[in-house]
């Protein structure tokens, strides 16, 4: 038996065991989630549609993870102006596994809560190690905002900035209109020193 069912705008035809790419939903891997908007149900040469939605039809499945499609690069530009601006996005995405599909207003099994784990034996604590906090924000001068954009450029630790080259500075100079930012704050050395713990936070 196959169906067709409407999500996040979009439709998509599915069967028992089919893995299917959606606009993110609100849950977390391993919940059970499900369609009620069944447009469409058949199986082999008996067809049955909805108008609009097929009456007591549901479709179930399981969150398997959240995941993020591939970057798509945007890439603005103005003759003459010296005017340039690229951007990345990367789409939320949710990939369920159909487990069953339901008729005549059944509903889907409740879900067995897994079984406890036993307690594991309490341990000497360990000696407390200072933590080296990889974080962009922690350059001077960076916040959230500037974060989000190097981000979006592919620029998401210290550790990469630290592998800075030249042809990589000027690209995020041009990009964020920086104007020698990065080399005139010293960026590449800020990183090196937070992540060697010789900088304070």
């Amino acid at each position: 038996m196959f169906a067709i069912i409407k999500t996040g705008g979009k439709q998509y035809k599915v069967a028992a065991d089919d893995t299917i790419r959606i606009e993110k939903l609100d849950a977390s891997a391993g919940d059970t989630v499900t369609f009620d908007h069944v447009l469409m149900l058949g199986k082999d040469d008996d067809i049955t549609l909805g108008t609009p939605l097929v009456e007591g039809a549901t479709v179930v499945g399981e969150l398997v993870e959240q995941a993020r499609a591939k970057k798509i690069i945007v890439f603005k530009k103005k003759r003459r102006q010296k005017y340039r601006r690229t951007q990345g996005h990367r789409q939320h995405l949710s990939v369920v596994r159909i487990t069953d599909i339901l008729t005549g207003g059944k509903k889907p099994a409740a879900k067995k809560p897994a079984a406890k784990k036993a307690a594991p034996k309490a341990e000497k604590p360990a000696a407390a190690k200072t933590e080296i906090v990889d974080d962009l924000k922690r350059i001077s001068g960076v916040g959230p905002v500037l974060e989000k954009k190097l981000n979006d450029l592919g620029i998401t630790s210290l550790k990469q900035v630290t592998a800075f080259t030249k042809e990589d500075i000027e690209r995020i100079d041009d990009a964020l209109s920086f104007k020698g930012r990065i080399e005139r704050e010293n960026w590449v050395q800020q990183a090196k020193d937070l992540l060697a713990g010789t900088a304070k936070k």
